[in-house]
C-alpha cells in the first residue's frame, strides 16, 4: 500500500520527509547511536506514534511524537492520552507531516492541553537508578509538522534540528503532480483547505510568513528548510532556552505514575468540528507534497508495497 492510499481517508496532506538537555548523562558513542537514528528516520515514515519518556532525577518527562500524520492520529493521541495528567505537557516532535485536516485537528487538541512543542529525536536509556531521557537535536519537522509546532503555548527549535515546509497538494497526484489532471471540484478543496490552514495559523499564534514560505514551495522542488531569522519570523520560536520547554519536575509524583482517571470528554470538539463542516458532504482525496531528501549518509528502506 502506497503512503498515498494510506492517507486517502484523511483529506489534503503535507508529507516531507543545542542538544536538549538537563544534566543527562551522554549517549555512549559507536554502533548503538548510529542505528538508532536509521530507526527514527524509518519510523518517521510511519503513522504518528506517541510514548512517554521518563526521566530521572528532577524532570518531568515529555511526550515523543514520531512519524506521518494520517486519519487515525487524533483518534490514537486521544487513547494515549486517556487518565493522564498532561496538562502543560511537552511534546518532541520528530515528522514529516502528514494530513492536513488531521494536523490541525491534533494541533487544537495540544494547543487546548497548554502543550509546549519542540523539535529532537527521544533517546531512551537505562541505569540502576531508572530510565533516563534526553533530546537529540538531529531531528526532522517538516511539512504539516510546522504547524504541529505551532500548537505549543511555548516553542524551542535547538541548532542542529530542521523544520522544513512545503505547498499542500492532493496525495494521490503528487508524485506527478505537473502531468496530473485537477477538476473545479479538486481546486475548490484546495482552496477551502488553505483557508482552514490559514484560520489555524492566526490562532496558533503563527505569521502570514509561515504560510507564504510554504505555499510558495511547489511539490516538484525540494522542501525550503527554514532558516533561524525565519523560525522567528513565521513566530514557530518563541524563546532560545531549552529549559522553557524541557523543564525541571516540582511535582511528587513522576507524570508518568499518576493515577488514571475518567476522560470527562471525547477529542472531537465544538472547535475541531467546526473544522471539517463539508466533512459528510462529499469525502476528500488524500493530498501530500514530494517526500523530502533523506539526509545523506543514510540508508532507508524501501517502502512497503
Amino acid at each position: 500500500m502506497t503512503l498515498a492510499t494510506s492517507l486517502r481517508s484523511g483529506g489534503w496532506a503535507l508529507v516531507g520527509a543545542a542538544a536538549l538537555c538537563i544534566a543527562w548523562p551522554a549517549m555512549p558513542a559507536g554502533d548503538t547511536g548510529r542505528a538508532y537514528a536509521g530507526v527514527s528516520l524509518e519510523e518517521r515514515k510511519l503513522p504518528m506514534k506517541f510514548s512517554w519518556v521518563a526521566c530521572e532525577p528532577n524532570c518531568r518527562g515529555w511526550v515523543s511524537a514520531v512519524g506521518i500524520v494520517t486519519a487515525d492520529s487524533p483518534r490514537a493521541f486521544d487513547e494515549f492520552a486517556r487518565g493522564r495528567q498532561l496538562a502543560g505537557v511537552t511534546i518532541v516532535l520528530d515528522s514529516s507531516g502528514g494530513s492536513v485536516n488531521d494536523s490541525i485537528a491534533l494541533g487544537r487538541r495540544w494547543r487546548s492541553l497548554g502543550a509546549l512543542t519542540t523539535v529532537g529525536t527521544s533517546i531512551r536509556t537505562r541505569s540502576a537508578q531508572g530510565e533516563r531521557g534526553r533530546v537529540e537535536p538531529g531531528a526532522y519537522c517538516e511539512s504539516m509538522c510546522a504547524f504541529l509546532l505551532l500548537s505549543g503555548k511555548t516553542r524551542y527549535v535547538p541548532d542542529g534540528a530542521h523544520v522544513r515546509v512545503h505547498q499542500i497538494w492532493m496525495g494521490d497526484r503528487a508524485d506527478d503532480a505537473r502531468a496530473a489532471s485537477y477538476t473545479a471540484h479538486d481546486l475548490m478543496i484546495v482552496e477551502r483547505d488553505i483557508g482552514r490552514l490559514a484560520k489555524y495559523t492566526f490562532d496558533m499564534g503563527g505569521t502570514g510568513d509561515l504560510l507564504s514560505l510554504s505555499l510558495s514551495v511547489p511539490p516538484w522542488e525540494e522542501l525550503h528548510e527554514l532558516s533561524r531569522d525565519e523560525l522567528r519570523l513565521t513566530n514557530l520560536v518563541t524563546t532560545d532556552a531549552v529549559a522553557d520547554v524541557l523543564l525541571p519536575d516540582t511535582r511528587e509524583t513522576p507524570m508518568a505514575d499518576v493515577t488514571r482517571k475518567p476522560v470527562q470528554d471525547r477529542f472531537v470538539s465544538e472547535t475541531v468540528s467546526a473544522e471539517k463542516p463539508q466533512a459528510q458532504a462529499a469525502p476528500s482525496r488524500s493530498t501530500k507534497t514530494a517526500e523530502a531528501t533523506v539526509p545523506s549518509g543514510v540508508i532507508v528502506p524501501a517502502p512497503v508495497q
